[in-house]
């Protein structure tokens, strides 16, 4: 190699040593095209972290508390609640440092966070989230009887562990002061097991008292009354996934909380979908939680201000859900056109290019592949546009059971002729007399197919009607 061309060879950059070293140092952007009032809105990407969550930060200072004091010993086992992204960092910390993590979580958890955690090693026990505290099912309670009967383990309890507000105070607040060059006028976070928003706190309220800290909390949880001054409600339910509480944690220290703001799932889910579609960030629920409370606040300021808030973790996790339209209009989130018939129940309409068909010349093999890539037990077999058929799991293992080789023949094999059409006219009272047969409706107008109606579609148009 010439000597010019040595003089001008890049240095490489230092090699960090291991993934645990790249949590915290998250980056820092500023939202341009969403309106945020006479004010300046910043949002702190944790969902950069080497396991996709703020929850990195207090799973490895939790775990290495847990080393220093003794509490936990060389392969010992960590038992823990989590709703949310909690589990996730504490698998990838756990997975490095070589312990067994036994993680029991609501069954409200999305199945991305789910299989995630499967897959990094974690045992997952699946819990109701239905239930309150006391009731022996009720997550906490459950994990903290589980440490209590596990030799050698220990209960990480992240609602009640100081480790946990301290990675905040330490590392996520004194990384917020520096990039916004010491001038932070407020920060606006939710709150699961409070450390976020308790490390926040204390940090700002001792180098910059006047930055307000603002509560971004789902409808049913009862931390706005809280902050609020109120008597607590009832709790409620919401889908927005790892904050909002219906207890004040231990280690919550909500004394400097300016103001609160109850969002409703659906303003959460759309502000994350608005995020992805204006700023390109694919963030996750509770980001759009706190996404909808700083911009509210951000419109009701008289006087520019300059706010942060945070992306908890990437939306990649809830592909199948809210960013997923058939779930949104499942769940009364996406509101259709009505029609005022039938279609009005029909989840995934064959005129709108949504229904997953087979045509009576596909083979059975692609049933099966379509069967099980849609998650669907059955399949409209369209000639054109006129149903010809219907074949659901059934058919298909009455087709194959005896001969394998029949998955190579057609469709129409093996699909069932004798259909339950009903008009797209017809009133919902007609539907019974199918599904009191076990069938499904093949709704038609004309001779056209426009979709089926199965009994879960039937009670989700029923249960959007109360609402």
């Amino acid at each position: 190699m010439s000597a010019s061309v040595a003089q001008f060879k890049p240095s490489l950059p230092a090699i960090p040593p291991g993934l645990l070293s790249l949590i915290g140092n998250t980056p820092l952007v500023e939202v341009t095209k969403l309106d945020t009032g006479p004010c300046r809105l910043f949002l702190k990407l944790e969902s950069a972290n080497p396991g996709g969550s703020i929850k990195d930060r207090p799973a490895l200072s939790m775990i290495e508390a847990a080393e220093s004091d003794g509490r936990l010993k060389p392969g010992g086992t960590i038992i823990e609640a989590t709703a949310g992204n909690t589990g996730l960092g504490l698998a990838l910390v756990a997975a490095v440092k070589g312990y067994r993590l036994v993680l029991v979580i609501p069954d409200k958890m999305s199945r991305e966070k789910v299989f995630h955690l499967k897959a990094m090693g974690a045992e997952v026990v699946m819990t109701r989230s239905d239930v309150g505290k006391g009731h022996p099912d009720y997550y906490q309670d459950l994990a903290e009887r589980l440490a209590r009967e596990t030799p050698g383990a220990i209960f990480i309890n992240q609602f009640g562990n100081p480790a946990n507000p301290l990675a905040h105070e330490t590392g996520t607040g004194p990384e917020i002061w520096e990039q916004m060059n010491h001038k932070v006028d407020a920060v606006v976070c939710g709150v699961g097991s409070s450390g976020t928003l308790t490390g926040l706190s204390r940090f700002f309220t001792r180098v910059s008292p006047s930055t307000e800290l603002v509560l971004a909390d789902p409808v049913g949880s009862i931390l706005v009354d809280v902050v609020e001054g109120r008597a607590p409600r009832e709790p409620g339910s919401w889908f927005v996934e790892g904050i909002g509480e219906d207890f004040v944690p231990p280690i919550a220290d909500l004394s400097h909380v300016h103001k609160g703001y109850s969002i409703s799932d659906g303003e959460s889910f759309e502000a994350a979908r608005e995020l992805l579609r204006e700023e390109g960030i694919l963030a996750g629920s509770s980001s759009g939680t706190l996404l909808a409370a700083a911009l509210r606040y951000c419109r009701e300021q008289t006087t520019p201000k300059r706010v942060v808030s945070l992306v908890p973790d990437s939306g990649n996790k809830y592909l199948s859900k809210m960013f997923n339209d058939y779930w949104m209009a499942d769940q009364g989130f996406i509101a259709r056109p009505r029609q005022g018939d039938l279609r009005d129940l029909i989840s995934r309409r064959h005129d709108e290019g949504a229904a997953v068909t087979l045509s009576p010349d596909d083979t059975l093999n692609t049933a099966y592949a379509r069967m099980k890539l849609y998650d669907v037990s059955q399949l409209p077999v369209i000639d054109g546009k006129k149903v010809m058929g219907l074949l659901d799991e059934s058919d298909l293992l009455l087709a194959v059971f005896d001969d394998h080789a029949r998955f190579g023949d057609p469709v129409r094999s093996a699909m069932t002729e004798n259909l339950e059409t009903i008009s797209v006219a017809a009133p919902l009272s007609e539907l019974l007399p199918v599904f009191d047969k076990g069938h499904v409706a093949v709704v038609v107008e004309k001779d056209r197919f426009l979709g089926l109606i199965t009994r879960i579609d039937l009670i989700n148009h029923l249960r959007r009607k109360v609402d």
